[in-house]
């Protein structure tokens, strides 16, 4: 086990774990959740308490062109910046691919002092792309989720993330972070495992409040521990489900882009309602595009098993690319144990692409999730899937 883990296990006892969801939504929309704090506002909270170091893991960083500093992601920048101009260490990984189509803000980042960035690529070494959304701050605070680090996550799309405050989960994900900024920095990719998933589950509180705290990533070839790889855990507690399976996604995929089936998330789902589980399924109505749509066709119609899509309405100011979409990627199982991360549910977020996530059961947390599904699912904005209907995919793009 690493020193650095060693120490703040010990540490345990005198800080236990605290969780908190933490959600954006498009605005002009009734997505907002009043006991939901703001993750803009959470992230500046954050980072203006930052002490000695910001490890940040993003797909892209994006700011809107033209913005005024005022913008939210302007803000959280500005947040960032202070944190570097009094001393903090900020390192930010970014997918080298994405880097090439927003560059601005990254390189605007890597020109500050105390900041230092990499881009990783991942294509030579498992085919996939960095996807994981998270930042560690001071080895202690850690915040994961669906948003990415672009203007349109905190104004125009639906999202949703988890504040962690525990030393364990982020002494985990910093050996996940200190892997890939390895790599990004030219260094040959190891075999060698860390003990980490000893620590796990980490248990907090005691009597009906007590829960428990996983952290897990993907994919199982990258370490340090494979043990916490995401794909048979989510399979497990799918299987594991009495009452109800609730996921909510961007897209979920039963086919994966080299036209292989995908089998493990898929059959653990028809299995959950061919034993008389209540199956639901929400997701963005970009899953209309060909090649996806066809597969959630096939599902709507199984016993216990319903589909629905949704739509946001388009901005006031008018058509946002790659935005009006929800975008939280989290699972819920009979209200009592959940995971929340980065990826979509299809074959190459789990096998070839970096995400993270965080499994949690018991406590309060799975509740309010389910509640969270549920208003989403009975919400004007959410339709069945017709399995008889010809669908045309929405416009995403410019």
């Amino acid at each position: 086990m690493i020193p650095a883990l060693l120490v703040v296990l010990a540490s345990l006892v005198q800080s236990p774990a605290r969780v908190e969801l933490v959600e954006s939504w498009p605005s002009g929309t009734t997505l907002d959740h009043a006991d939901l704090r703001d993750a803009s506002a959470v992230w500046i909270e954050v980072f203006d308490a930052a002490q000695s170091s910001i490890d940040l893991a993003h797909f892209y960083a994006s700011e809107e062109p033209g913005a005024a500093t005022g913008s939210k992601l302007g803000l959280i920048l500005a947040a960032l910046e202070r944190a570097a101009a009094r001393g903090v260490k900020v390192r930010g990984l970014f997918d080298a691919k994405f880097h090439t189509t927003y560059p601005e803000t990254i390189d605007r980042l890597a020109k500050l002092q105390n900041v230092e960035t990499r881009l990783l690529d991942l294509k030579p070494v498992t085919g996939g792309v960095l996807h994981a959304k998270y930042y560690v701050v001071d080895g202690r605070v850690t915040y994961l989720g669906s948003q990415n680090f672009d203007w349109r996550s905190f104004e125009h799309i639906q999202e949703l993330g988890v504040l962690v405050d525990s030393a364990p989960v982020a002494a985990a994900l910093l050996e996940v972070f200190d892997l890939d900024w390895s790599i990004a920095g030219g260094t040959k990719r190891t075999t060698a495992t860390s003990e980490a998933a000893d620590a796990f589950p980490l248990r907090v509180g005691e009597g009906v409040a007590a829960f428990t705290v996983t952290p897990v990533y993907s994919p199982a070839e990258l370490a340090p521990d494979p043990r916490l790889w995401d794909l048979p855990r989510l399979v497990a507690l799918i299987d594991d489900a009495k009452a109800t399976v609730r996921l909510q996604l961007l897209t979920y995929r039963m086919t994966g882009r080299d036209g292989t089936y995908f089998e493990d998330l898929e059959n653990a789902l028809r299995r959950a309602g061919a034993r008389g589980v209540k199956v639901q399924l929400l997701l963005a109505d970009w899953c209309m595009r060909k090649g996806t749509i066809e597969g959630l066709q096939a599902l709507e119609p199984l016993a216990n098993v319903e589909v629905k899509l949704v739509t946001i309405p388009q901005s006031a100011a008018g058509f946002v690319p790659y935005a009006r979409v929800i975008h939280s990627k989290y699972l819920v199982i009979d209200g009592r144990a959940a995971w929340i991360g980065t990826s979509n549910w299809e074959k190459d977020y789990f096998h070839a692409s970096r995400n993270v996530g965080l499994v949690i059961e018991g406590g309060a947390l799975p509740r309010r999730l389910d509640e969270y599904f549920l208003a989403g699912w009975n919400g004007a904005y959410a339709k069945p899937v017709d399995p008889c209907a010809t669908y045309t995919a929405p416009k995403i793009g410019d």
